[in-house]
This record gives structure tokens, sequence and C-alpha cells, in this order.
């Protein structure tokens, strides 16, 4: 179906190669921010940044869509793959500063070089549930009969079972966020934050729950749903969290269409219609624009966690602005500081095409790509009044982020492909793990009733 724009019709053929051009470019980052040695993936594009654990369970998923898309060969991506498993196979497991991971969890920040703990950084819970996603994926989708793909199904079956979701409770009926080992003055444990309301901790719990080795009870589910909080903006009622990304990064992996636990059968919704109403929202927010914020509107929205502008305050058109670094801004209720990401808006693609393909299009020619090798800029303040770097400084984008991160470029790969194709989602339909997780959360329904 064609898409009517600013009263011009684009064809089908036209989004398609846009799309495409874009998917691809993003696909670039995990090929070019990657250590081939360990298979880690930087977080971010600067010279010295640690990997992510979160983006390279991304790449792990981006591997195999990369085969299927002619973007990578097999074998390719089989070595990328192995090389990383086998990273996090052997990678020390211990209470010890500078380890790797502890109890099957892994820590949110990796020496890109040594794969050690960096920074002060926690053992992170929902990272790790990231990189499982990847983890399961190329379990998954390695079926060959070959020595190096029947070793990553095995890999990638010992890692999963060897998290142990059970002790992330840390003795509480919900999920804790992590875990820190102890400090030169001996402090360190669990932190003192758990998994409440609704997050991107829904593929954290459904993995917990499919554990065939050290599961949480479905009462823990139960526990974390019962702190969700719904709201009525727009006309729309909606399972209510402000940032996009957290109505997508659970559904890299999982296709909610059609299924519902007990908290959306009492709501007569499920976990995909809620995304959809929420990026609705987000469109609506921006043009009613309460804030008064430069350039937003119908085809300028996506307010998420982003990097940003940095913290400030600064007078602009007789506005005394606050302005943020990297922070999760959300919508409609902030924080907001006229910040925008267009990778939210591509990664919003299978909820609501026909809003996202126009925005898409509009992003593109403020040519926040030109100059550029993965895909659009992380993000761009059109509010805020300074000197844009050297490449940009034609166009009237304001602020524009200089750094691509990964967990930017992930989704847009994997939900593009997601629209396009069904591919991350049709996999993942059939894994038994992701399976079982949905039903001991009490899903069902749809495609989790024919299989």
């Amino acid at each position: 179906m064609d898409v009517v724009e600013s009263g011009a019709l684009l064809g089908r053929a036209a989004h398609d190669a846009l799309f495409d051009s874009l998917q691809r470019a993003s696909f670039n980052y995990f090929l070019n921010e990657s250590n081939p040695e360990n298979g880690l993936v930087r977080d971010k594009s600067r010279e010295g940044w640690p990997a992510s654990i979160a983006a390279v369970g991304m790449a792990l998923t981006i591997y195999t869509i990369g085969v299927e898309r002619g973007m990578m060969t097999r074998a390719d991506a089989v070595e990328r793959t192995l090389t990383t498993l086998r990273f996090f196979a052997q990678s020390e497991q211990s209470e010890a500063a500078d380890a790797t991971g502890y109890k099957g969890f892994y820590y949110h920040f990796l020496d890109m070089q040594t794969g050690k703990r960096a920074w002060d950084c926690e053992l992170s819970s929902i990272d790790t549930a990231l990189l499982m996603g990847g983890v399961r994926m190329s379990g998954s989708y390695f079926d060959a009969r070959t020595d190096d793909e029947h070793e990553i199904r095995v890999l990638a079956d010992m890692l999963y079972r060897r998290v142990d979701w059970a002790w992330m409770l840390a003795g509480a009926d919900v999920l804790c966020h992590g875990w820190k080992p102890a400090d030169a003055k001996g402090q360190g444990g669990f932190l003192p934050w758990h998994w409440e309301g609704y997050d991107e901790a829904l593929i954290l719990y459904v993995l917990a729950l499919g554990s065939p080795t050290h599961p949480i009870a479905p009462e823990n589910y139960a526990a974390w749903t019962r702190t969700y909080e719904w709201k009525t903006i727009y006309d729309m009622e909606v399972l209510y969290a402000g940032p996009l990304f957290i109505h997508q990064l659970s559904h890299l992996w999982i296709d909610f269409r059609g299924i519902r636990d007990a908290a959306m059968r009492a709501h007569d919704s499920d976990y995909f219609e809620n995304s959809r109403r929420s990026t609705l929202i987000q469109q609506q927010y921006a043009i009613r624009n309460p804030m008064g914020f430069e350039k937003y509107g119908e085809f300028c929205w996506g307010v998420t966690a982003s990097d940003g502008p940095g913290q400030m305050s600064k007078k602009i058109r007789g506005i005394e602005r606050v302005f943020f670094d990297y922070i999760a801004r959300g919508a409609p209720y902030g924080p907001d500081d006229g910040t925008l990401a267009p990778w939210a808006v591509a990664a919003c693609l299978p909820f609501a095409p026909e809003i996202v393909l126009p925005t898409i299009e509009h992003l593109h020619k403020l040519r926040l790509r030109e100059v550029n090798p993965y895909g659009f800029k992380a993000s761009f303040s059109p509010t805020y009044a300074c000197d844009c770097p050297d490449d940009l400084k034609e166009h009237d984008a304001g602020w524009v982020s200089q750094y691509h991160f990964g967990i930017n470029e992930g989704p847009t790969v994997i939900m593009v492909d997601n629209h396009a194709h069904d591919f991350p989602w049709r996999l993942m339909r059939a894994c038994p793990y992701m399976q079982t997780g949905l039903r001991r959360a009490g899903f069902t329904g749809g495609w989790l009733d024919a299989v």
C-alpha cells in the first residue's frame, strides 16, 4: 500500500529501498565496531569505549539476518557466532571484581580487548537477558550437521542453562536489576532496585520462566504485572511506559501479536497492540507539542532513551530550556528536552507502518544520514541552537549526536526484518524455551496455541 506524506504519494518500492538501505547501513555497525578475536561489540562508536553485552546479543541475531538478506555468507556468520559463544563460555565466572560474569550473568560493559568487567558496572539482569535473546537465536538458526554449527547449538544451550535466574530474585518477589562484587571497602551485593512497573524486563521474565535449570516461578511474574500502571492518553488506554525503547526491546525476539497474559486479557489488549498505541501516542504528543519544541510534528517524533546535548540550561527564544545528556526520555510525561531519536522511529515499523514510513522519509530529508556509515545519527535536537559538526552544518537539524550506539542500530536491523520478513519472530516462535516461558507466564491464544 502506498503512503501519502505531505501531499506526495510515495511508492511502496521507494519505501522498501529506503528501509533496505537503512537496514544494511545499521548492519555495518556490527561488522565494523566488533572485535573479531572475541566477538564483543562496542557500546558506542567512540575510540576506547567498552563493549555492551546487550549489543552482542543483538549482533548474534543480526548475523542470522545478514545471512538471510545476503549481507554476509553463512560461513562468516558461523565464524563470528562461534567466536562470540566460545568467548562467553570460556570467560571467567566468579565473584572477582575483574571477572566477565558470575552465576551465568554477565557484566553490563566489558573491555573490548580483555573481555573483563569495565568501569564499576553491575552484573546486569536485563542486559544478560538481551544477550541470551541473541544466544537463543543462534542456537535455533544454525541447524546444519556440521561440527561448527553443532558446537554453536551446544554452546547456546549451555550458556542459557547456566544463568541462575532464581538467584537474581535476591529474596524478593520480583527480579533484581543486578549485582556487584565486593569493592575495596567490602561493599557490594545486590542492587537496591528491582524490576517493577512495565518496562523492558518483559523478555527477562519470559527467559527466566523458560529456564530448564534455574527458573523463577509464575508467581514472580504475577508479582511483576501487579506493579503495572495503566493510563488513558489521547483517548487510548495503554500499559504506560514513556520511552519508546521499552515498547520495542522485548519485541525484537518475541512475537506478541495475538497472545495475551492475564494482565492483557483483563484490558482486552496484547503487548503488540500496546506498542502500537504507544507509537501513536508519541506522534500525537509531537503534534500537540505542549512544550513548544522546534520541528515537532506529525512526521517528526520519537522520544526515547538517547544521547543528548548535555546537562545544561539555556535560554532559547525567551524560554529557559533544560537539556540532558544520555537519559531515558519519555512522552507524554517526560522527561523531554526536544531531543529525538530516528532509530526509535524505525524500530516502530511493525507496530504502525502507516505513520513510521512517512516519518522516516521526512527524517531522511533532514540529511541525518549524510557522511555517515551507519544509517541515521543516533539523536538530534532541533531546539538546541549550537554549532553542528562540520559534516552537518548546512542543514537545520540543530544539535546532532556524533556517536552511534549498538543498542540503537540493533533494533533497526531486527525490527525492519520482523516487519518485512517475519524472520526473527518466526524462528523464535519455534523455540521451546520461549514457548515454555510464555506459557508459564500465562500467555495463551494466537500462534502459541497452534504450536
